[in-house]
């Protein structure tokens, strides 16, 4: 048994209007179903958890953590970095965002992020990401600053 397409109600659906959330199953339901005007969903007093609830449910996947370790930050945590106004704007300077894309498609990540560290910028960054995710350790500055420190004094 499969969902069927809301246009047809014969395939199966694969897919999702971006604004109504109307299901459809392809190109040619897609094409009809854009033939009328379409309309978001009800507002929030007619949606159970309000359009929020719509948002989380229907476009944002949801993250499986496969493999927790000791490490892991909790998803709860996480969020805390896309709410920070302070990351964001710091996210706009065109170098940090080269520094994480090289930290990203490094192979040997731990080198890429000592190679990173020497870098002010990132330091300030890997702060503010610690400091969200890590309030009541003040700990995590002082071994920022010390990785800082000798991966200054090994250049030397």
């Amino acid at each position: 048994m499969f969902a069927a397409c809301e246009i047809c109600n014969e395939k199966e659906r694969k897919y999702k209007c971006k604004t109504c959330f109307l299901h459809y199953c392809s190109v040619v339901c897609y094409k009809k179903h854009q033939e009328q005007p379409c309309e978001p969903p009800a507002p929030a007093d007619a949606v159970p958890g309000g359009p929020e609830a719509l948002i989380r449910e229907d476009r944002v996947p949801k993250k499986i953590i496969l493999f927790s370790t000791i490490d892991t930050v909790p998803v709860e945590k996480l969020e805390l970095l896309g709410q920070s106004e302070h990351l964001k704007n710091m996210l706009y300077n065109p170098h940090l965002r080269q520094l994480l894309t090289e930290i990203d498609n490094a192979r040997d990540g731990m080198n890429a992020v000592k190679v990173a560290m020497m870098e002010p910028l990132f330091v300030e960054f890997a702060d503010e990401c610690l400091r969200l995710v890590e309030p009541e350790e003040d700990a995590s500055q002082d071994n920022l600053n010390e990785l800082v420190f000798t991966n200054r004094q090994h250049r030397r």
